[in-house]
């Protein structure tokens, strides 16, 4: 998968000046850095102007609609009589994290597991690394409730944030499964190395692993940068953006200037 590059440069606070003067429409500014090339500055117009998803982008029409009862059923599963004790994390736990979205997507993001802020909320990438994804849907024409859903390789939060250890991944990996079956999305996207070893079952490195459009069940797969890494180093967004163009691709949905 080759990543494009533009070598054009458009400072982000004269967009920004124009836009406030000539109070011009946030997607139409977005169309029109992207016909300009501009990907690098994309992710970060949405810290500024929130974007409203349009119901149009991704009509009800195009999908077979998911037995939504099978996926509560599976959650409640998890969560009832005091919810599951499957490995050792559950002793630690505030809240099991389940997932989140549209249970018709058609492109399925997988983290590797809840952080602090999921753990108390109950739901996956609610801090600002969660911020900063809403903000990549929205540059998507996509949204948590429409044409997305979010999960985690584990449901509950490990100590201090460490990584997801075998006999935790193995305990809650057919709850995953099952929520991939349920919702078959066209295309699903791991966020960052260790939620991709996971669900691939590799050792490889993340380098390694992005560019690639890798085979999971028949499923198309694609591995991009964690939004947390972002936060560290936001000159990958750019990358993030181009990974973002080929999954909306792969879902057979528009580019977001392809109106």
């Amino acid at each position: 998968m080759h990543v494009g590059t533009s070598s054009r440069i458009c400072p982000f606070h004269i967009i920004m000046k124009n836009q406030q003067k000539q109070q011009t429409n946030p997607r139409a500014t977005l169309s029109r850095l992207l016909d300009m090339g501009e990907t690098q500055l994309i992710i970060d117009l949405f810290d500024n102007v929130e974007i409203d998803t349009p119901e149009e982008v991704v009509s009800a029409e195009e999908y077979t609609p998911v037995n939504t009862d099978a996926l509560n059923k599976l959650e409640w599963e998890l969560k009832s009589d005091g919810g599951c004790q499957r490995c050792k994390l559950w002793s630690g736990r505030n809240k099991i994290v389940f997932g989140v979205g549209d249970p018709n997507a058609k492109i399925m993001f997988i983290g590797e597991a809840p952080g602090g802020d999921e753990d108390r909320i109950g739901e996956p990438f609610v801090g600002r690394a969660g911020q900063l994804l809403d903000k990549i849907f929205a540059a998507m024409s996509l949204s948590r409730k429409r044409g997305i859903y979010i999960a985690n390789i584990l449901k509950c939060r490990p100590p201090g944030n460490r990584d997801p250890e075998r006999d935790e991944v193995e305990a809650c990996m057919p709850f995953l499964l099952k929520q991939i079956e349920l919702i078959r999305p066209e295309v699903i996207c791991c966020l960052g190395r260790v939620a991709a070893q996971n669900l691939l079952d590799t050792d490889l490195t993340l380098g390694k692993l992005r560019n690639v459009i890798h085979n999971f069940r028949e499923l198309p797969v694609l591995v991009t940068y964690h939004p947390a890494y972002l936060l560290r180093n936001p000159a990958g967004k750019r990358a993030v953006w181009e990974d973002m163009k080929q999954l909306l691709k792969l879902a057979g949905l528009p580019l977001p200037n392809e109106g």
